[in-house]
């Protein structure tokens, strides 16, 4: 079931720029079913196996993101047809999802994922790594990805004030990585940051895709 009434209170707040992902991960195929008969066709999925069957059965305009920690031997499952990886954390991970969509013939959009909690459980990029990847000879070589922005996760926490430092500094790094590496890009320019608790603090520090699932989608009882 979905909840109606949140999913269009939502709506109403986000911005024309900012991307609304539901975030459909754990949920039957027959509620992502009722929300896309509302006219939404981007879904979030955090299983690599799970969205293969979900892709499977449900119609083939959806827009799937793929917004969990990713493990490099699952990627060949999504690489067909996913439209943004937000997780993108390594080297290792970039070259397999360029590898996979080489065999597809596709370039996959994705995000470098960076660590900006306090939760050391938390993946993600620090910036000098981040760095390093983006001015090696190997990122140079990978011609079937395209780098499209940032995501990051705040700390779980009710303190708002740190949400808003953790969302900036994220929106500081996705600045200075423009500046550096992608200025003549244009489709380098997504933020992915804000979920149920916390979206309306990421629209005000910068967020361009929000992630939500809790408030839309129904606890079944």
């Amino acid at each position: 079931m979905i909840n109606l009434e949140n999913y269009n209170a939502i709506l109403t707040k986000l911005p024309p720029h900012v991307q609304l992902i539901a975030v459909s991960k754990t949920k039957p195929v027959k509620d992502i079913e009722e929300l896309y008969k509302q006219g939404h066709r981007c879904f979030g999925e955090n299983k690599a196996q799970e969205l293969k069957e979900k892709h499977s059965q449900l119609p083939s305009d959806i827009l799937w993101h793929f917004i969990g920690h990713l493990q490099s031997n699952k990627i060949k499952y999504i690489a067909p047809f996913i439209s943004l990886i937000h997780s993108i954390d390594s080297l290792k991970l970039l070259e397999e999802v360029n590898k996979q969509a080489f065999k597809n013939n596709r370039i996959i959009p994705c995000l470098l994922q960076f660590h900006i909690a306090e939760e050391e459980n938390k993946f993600g990029f620090d910036l000098e790594e981040c760095e390093e990847m983006l001015q090696s000879e190997k990122f140079t070589k990978m011609k079937n990805i395209a780098i499209h922005g940032v995501m990051g996760m705040a700390t779980f926490t009710n303190n708002t004030t740190q949400i808003r430092t953790e969302f900036r500094r994220l929106y500081t790094i996705f600045l200075h990585l423009k500046e550096k590496f992608f200025k003549n890009r244009l489709d380098f320019k997504e933020v992915s940051i804000g979920m149920t608790d916390d979206f309306s603090i990421a629209i005000g520090e910068g967020s361009t895709i929000v992630r939500i699932g809790s408030a839309i989608f129904r606890e079944r009882s």
